[in-house]
């Protein structure tokens, strides 16, 4: 028998930190999190000022929210994502560096006003944007996996939108601001909710220990999908509050029998289960809630915190959990120890701001902090517990 001899592997030309966008997107993500929801709080409190001279504190927060935070996570969660899908590599090493560096710096540029003029920060947030498309979609048409047009078509309009925000804070365009805000908002609560038909149910079955069969309809794909490119599009950029509630009251309706399918009992043991359920249960919620400020005087900011800290802030950290967790190879059945803590100071930040303020709402302005400080504590335990796993090798083998 001859000797075999094998060449060993190439060596890695970059840290193992660089290999695929999740680790240094998931890790930029969780600490602005922490620092801009801690600047949000001292402005919202003690009357401080954030980000570019000229633009009002809630107008920083809910920017920076939207194309800072959920951004950085879209980010990370597709570039992993799509070379799943294509089998092609995607942005990664030292162009991978360069391209978390220029979000990084857009983030600097909005936190303090460094005397940059305005069209610098709208080059540089935006370029990250169309840099993003560009290079999720170059694996995408050369593997032919039309399928993710829907998913690019949709960071292409966060693009547009941002652009139309910076028109209007630059006094091109009156409504810019607002349009850009809003369209942006419901662009990113979208994706969720496509990626989340994606891989909920296939999480739930794989997940719960036990045979099941989650409940899909054909129907209630198209139906939501449907009315809510409508509800985007009306809610967004028109005045005409009776039929975007009546969209927001269907999609309540079509996305519950969606939920409903999804439901199994196992879930609630299962802290990666019950977090995504969850998150999706608070964006059903709040279509109703949208419905109720129009139709009841209900407060329009419950619908958007019940979107944003449930929908998006639970979401985003439940997948987080779980991608870095099966991207470097760990048995997503044995959770770190704080993990499921963490989740649940996530969950109580969102049941706070949303369903507090329901029943009491006159000490609003208490449960706005005490939902500031759970979502702080969620990010940093969760940092705490994902440092040290994003920056590590893989696990041999797995």
């Amino acid at each position: 028998m001859g000797i075999q001899i094998t060449s060993p592997e190439p060596e890695r030309q970059y840290p193992v930190f660089l290999e695929l966008g999740f680790r240094p997107f998931f890790l930029c993500a969780a600490v602005f999190s922490i620092v801009s929801m801690g600047l949000w709080s001292v402005s919202y409190f003690l009357g401080w000022h954030p980000g570019p001279a000229g633009i009002s504190p809630g107008v920083w927060h809910a920017h920076e929210m939207i194309y800072g935070y959920a951004m950085a996570v879209i980010a990370g969660f597709l570039l992993t994502a799509v070379r799943n899908w294509t089998g092609i590599q995607t942005l990664h090493g030292y162009g991978l560096a360069g391209f978390a560096a220029l979000w990084v710096l857009a983030r600097m540029l909005w936190m303090v006003d460094a005397g940059a003029p305005l069209w610098f920060l709208a080059v540089m947030d935006n370029l990250f944007i169309l840099l993003l498309t560009l290079f999720l979609a170059i694996p995408v048409v050369r593997s032919r996996n039309w399928r993710q047009i829907s998913v690019l078509s949709k960071i292409v309009l966060l693009f547009l939108s941002n652009i139309l925000f910076y028109l209007g804070f630059l006094g091109i365009l009156p409504q810019g601001v607002t349009w850009g805000l809003y369209s942006g908002f419901y662009l990113v609560i979208g994706l969720i909710m496509m990626m989340g038909r994606r891989v909920i149910p296939f999480f739930i079955t794989r997940g719960v220990g036990y045979a099941v069969e989650v409940k899909n309809w054909r129907w209630v794909d198209l139906a939501s999908a449907i009315s809510f490119i409508a509800f985007w599009f009306f809610s967004s950029f028109t005045a005409m509050p009776a039929l975007s509630s009546g969209l927001a009251i269907f999609l309540f309706f079509v996305l519950g029998i969606r939920l409903w399918g999804w439901h199994t009992p196992g879930i609630w043991k299962k802290p990666l289960l019950w977090i995504l359920y969850l998150a999706y249960g608070f964006i059903v919620l709040g279509f109703l809630l949208f419905a109720m400020a129009h139709n009841l005087g209900v407060s329009p900011y419950l619908a958007v915190h019940a979107f944003a800290a449930g929908g998006i802030g639970m979401m985003t950290l439940g997948m987080m959990a779980r991608v870095a967790l099966g991207h470097t190879g760990r048995n997503i059945q044995v959770l770190p120890g704080l993990l499921p803590v963490v989740l649940s100071l996530s969950a109580m930040s969102a049941v706070v701001r949303v369903i507090l303020p329901m029943f009491v709402p006159h000490y609003d302005s208490i449960w706005i902090g005490a939902s500031q400080l759970l979502w702080v504590a969620a990010f940093t335990i969760f940092t705490w517990i994902y440092f040290p796993i994003l920056v590590a090798p893989r696990i041999q083998g797995r």
